[in-house]
């Protein structure tokens, strides 16, 4: 059964409200696995047996859509999100999960709104403490996070710093504002497994932290798959639950996950383009000979990646070929020497189960996560 959709909310953020299932003339398509998604937090679970796991799905669900991922993912202990709109949009959507706000508070009147979410904050700046300081009271207190910075220096607070602020926060559990003081941080490069950054980084987490009665994160998806030292009270899982690595030179089923999108569209010609012409603009590829090329209904107005060059692998009709010439905004062309049944309404796929997103993310100078997030909105979704 539906949820039932919020309307004030929608309207507030400028959300898109539910319409009816139309006839579309463009046939791109987003396929969202929600049985993929629960595989890949039950993956998360056997990796880190002894976490609790906080379901990342900021950035719309890294573009595989809020709602339809956190309803999926209901079983995950907790949410975290990058904006309050997503909080509310999961509230709204009648999910009762803890949610924490990454970013942390902005401004004084974030208090009492967080408390009537019931939404975590991280604090990672003196003035959010400021905000909690100045707020009387609260409609329930108010669970942080504290952040320490333990080498990335992006947001959080200086290890030297840490016991004042822990301080604070403690006054203000007992002024009712502040309910449970938590700690966490941030890798800057879990994702190179040869680095000796992040155990520096643990190592210096652990030093701050030590006497603090606070449970503890540490570890994103990287760590979560290749750091079980990481692994502490809670784990933090982004990426990995929509089935990707960040893990140069790998992808998510290296490590048991399964894509939890696949990205597709039809042909809608097929030319034989004779040797020696060029397709595309500016002529980028010379055909070597006389050839079909299939022309397909896919460009960087719908969010495939405008960067990668001639060679890179697409499907059609399941058959592994390649792109030649440039992408445009609404089409690109494909080779389609040696693709049987190949023809006007052929299946083009650009990335899923067969054709790791990784892949094209790295054809196009980017990992996975860039490309599931630049998806437009002229893109019908759907779930399978």
């Amino acid at each position: 059964m539906a949820r039932a959709v919020n309307y004030q909310v929608a309207a507030l953020y400028r959300l898109p409200l539910p319409i009816p299932q139309l006839p579309v003339s463009r046939p791109t398509t987003a396929t969202i696995h929600t049985d993929a998604l629960r595989h890949n937090l039950t993956k998360v679970r056997q990796t880190a047996p002894n976490s609790k796991v906080m379901a990342v799905v900021k950035a719309d669900a890294y573009g595989h859509g809020l709602e339809r991922v956190a309803s999926a993912l209901e079983s995950a202990d907790a949410f975290g999100v990058a904006a309050m709109s997503d909080a509310e949009r999961i509230r709204a959507a009648g999910i009762s999960q803890p949610i924490l706000l990454l970013s942390g508070l902005d401004e004084v009147s974030d208090v009492a709104r967080l408390a009537e979410l019931q939404t975590d904050s991280v604090i990672h700046h003196v003035s959010q403490i400021e905000f909690l300081e100045e707020a009387q009271s609260v409609a329930r207190p108010i669970d942080v996070w504290m952040k320490v910075d333990s080498g990335m220096h992006r947001l959080g607070f200086y290890t030297g710093d840490v016991p004042v602020i822990y301080g604070r926060l403690q006054a203000l559990q007992g002024k009712g504002i502040v309910g449970k003081i938590r700690a966490l941080n941030h890798f800057a490069a879990s994702d190179e497994l040869d680095s000796p950054v992040t155990q520096q980084q643990m190592d210096v987490f652990q030093n701050t932290v030590q006497g603090l009665q606070v449970e503890r994160s540490l570890a994103n998806s990287a760590a979560i798959l290749s750091w079980p030292s990481s692994h502490c009270e809670w784990v933090r899982a982004g990426g990995a639950l929509y089935g990707q690595t960040v893990v140069e030179g790998k992808t998510g089923a290296d490590f048991g996950l399964r894509p939890a999108m696949t990205f597709s569209t039809r042909l809608i010609a097929v030319n034989q383009i004779k040797q020696g012409e060029r397709v595309g603009y500016g002529g980028a590829y010379e055909c070597p000979e006389t050839m079909p090329v299939g022309v397909a209904a896919i460009g960087y107005g719908d969010g495939y990646p405008r960067a990668v060059k001639s060679g890179t692998p697409v499907m059609v009709n399941g058959q592994m070929t390649q792109i030649i010439g440039r992408v445009s905004m609404d089409l690109m062309t494909i080779d389609l020497r040696g693709i049987g049944g190949a023809d006007v309404g052929s299946v083009v796929t650009l990335w899923g189960p067969e054709l790791p997103v990784e892949t094209i993310g790295a054809a196009a100078g980017t990992i996975g996560y860039e490309l599931t997030c630049s998806i437009t909105r002229r893109v019908r979704f759907q779930e399978d």
